[in-house]
């Protein structure tokens, strides 16, 4: 645990007791703060009162007198689409909001680094597709070193969940727009941006502020290097906010594209190969062609960005690149879970919006392709190029009907997964890949992409006994 600094003896109020939540109460307590804690959930309230926590309808009049800071659990909106009702009561009060990762980055460095040969340090990765596996893929090349590290945030344990960090070691976080739009406190050493991409545009009023959210990790504390995917406008932009020039290689740009050009520090995938350029000559190349857990062009680009923010490091190419072959890849993200008869079978639940899902689909050939579910704004543009990878759609969800009339190639209206994979199985030929990849949110039937993924799973293992 990550005792909460700055704040002891002060009353800290805890909106929302799920898993960042009750660590929040947990981390503040040990700090010598006071929390007082609220969830609309009566089950929620009951488990942060049997640790011992007073819990407090923090809507009541009244309830932020000498209140210090609200802390808002990431799933609770405080701006958009409409403030939760606690949030706008605790800035009419000036009571300022912050969440666990503003206390973290507060509170994560003691005096006991003093004593430390090498300062611990922490590298926090953000975007809209890849961040997970970039996350796990950095933390993965670390353990295969030998250098200390953890892995939260997003991903793995809650940031005020972790250990005390140790001589030299490394925190790596995946940090989602839900967490940076609000921490007060944002100073990582390492800052990565993977892509950008349309999705929970409700909670960040459109493009523009969902982009914002991501920039703040990049803004407030100011990174002491920052590896920037620059496939999109706003990556360039951001990289060029950054730099104080062509030369700055404080700012690595990152590619899977094409070729980045120019005197400053490039990273780039093109044609299966990794390339780093410095100054305008290539310092390593990586084949990452036979990379098992890195398939196709989007883990390419996740392989750029977890290169770089460890080259950042002054860890060498040659042990990058003999880490890459040891990883294994995340569960429900391009998981190849059987391959049976020349039939292979992929798991990628986590493709929940259009643009990871057009990625998937350019990863492979000869596709039965598995999709559909609860669709996101914008509808499917932008799978036009990625269709033509797929032999046929196999579609879920209670809107699979409406689903496949936007689809360009055969489709097939199943409705459930079991019918899905069951219909994918009967057509399926040797060579060609039954990957899940739906484009959409798992809600309508599923609380989860990772219990879509494993229903996938189970369905392929029921129908082919592996």
């Amino acid at each position: 645990m990550i005792p909460v600094q700055g704040l002891t003896g002060a009353k800290v109020a805890v909106l929302g007791l799920g898993r960042s939540g009750l660590a929040a109460a947990r981390a503040l307590a040990a700090g010598g703060a006071v929390p007082v804690c609220w969830d609309d959930n009566p089950a929620a309230r009951e488990a942060a009162e049997a640790e011992g926590f007073a819990c407090l309808d923090l809507k009541k009049a009244g309830a932020f007198e000498d209140v210090a800071r609200l802390i808002v659990s990431p799933g609770i909106p405080h701006l958009y689409p409409a403030p939760n009702p606690v949030v706008v009561a605790a800035l009419a009060e000036g009571v300022p909001v912050d969440n666990d990762i503003g206390l973290f980055f507060q509170s994560f460095a003691s005096a006991e680094w003093s004593e430390f040969d090498t300062a611990p340090r922490v590298i926090a990765v953000t975007g809209s597709n890849g961040k997970s596996t970039t996350s796990a893929l950095i933390h993965h090349i670390l353990e295969h070193v030998g250098r200390p590290c953890q892995l939260a945030g997003n991903i793995g344990r809650g940031v005020l969940d972790i250990d005390p960090a140790v001589d030299g070691e490394v925190v790596v976080l995946e940090l989602s727009s839900y967490q940076t739009d609000l921490a007060r406190n944002l100073t990582p050493d390492v800052a990565v941006f993977t892509n950008l991409s349309p999705d929970h545009l409700d909670r960040h009023h459109g493009m523009g502020g969902y982009f914002a959210a991501k920039r703040r990790l990049f803004a407030e504390g100011g990174p002491d290097r920052a590896v920037i995917g620059v496939d999109e406008v706003e990556g360039r932009f951001l990289a060029g906010q950054l730099s104080e020039g062509p030369t700055d290689d404080r700012v690595i740009r990152v590619s899977a594209a094409g070729k980045l050009t120019g005197p400053g520090w490039n990273v780039f995938a093109r044609k299966g190969f990794l390339a780093e350029m410095r100054k305008g000559k290539q310092i390593a190349s990586i084949d990452l062609r036979s990379v098992a857990g890195l398939p196709g062009a989007h883990n390419h680009q996740n392989a750029c960005a977890a290169y770089a923010a460890c080259r950042s490091l002054g860890l060498a190419p040659k042990v990058i690149e003999a880490a890459f072959h040891t990883f294994g890849g995340l569960p429900h993200r391009s998981q190849t879970i059987a391959e049976v008869d020349g039939v292979r079978f992929v798991n990628d639940s986590k493709a929940t919006n259009v643009d990871s899902a057009a990625k998937a689909l350019a990863a492979f050939k000869n596709i039965r392709w598995i999709c559909g579910g609860l669709e996101k704004e914008g509808g499917l543009e932008g799978l036009t190029e990625g269709q033509a990878n797929v032999r046929k759609a196999y579609v879920i969800g209670r809107e699979a009907a409406g689903f496949a009339m936007q689809l360009q190639v055969e489709a097939e209206v199943c409705g459930t997964m079991a019918q899905a994979v069951a219909s994918a199985v009967r057509d399926a030929e040797a060579g060609d890949v039954v990957l899940l990849a739906p484009a959409a949110a798992s809600f309508d039937q599923y609380d989860s992409f990772e219990r879509r993924g494993d229903d996938f799973i189970a369905q392929v293992q029921a129908v082919t006994g592996v």
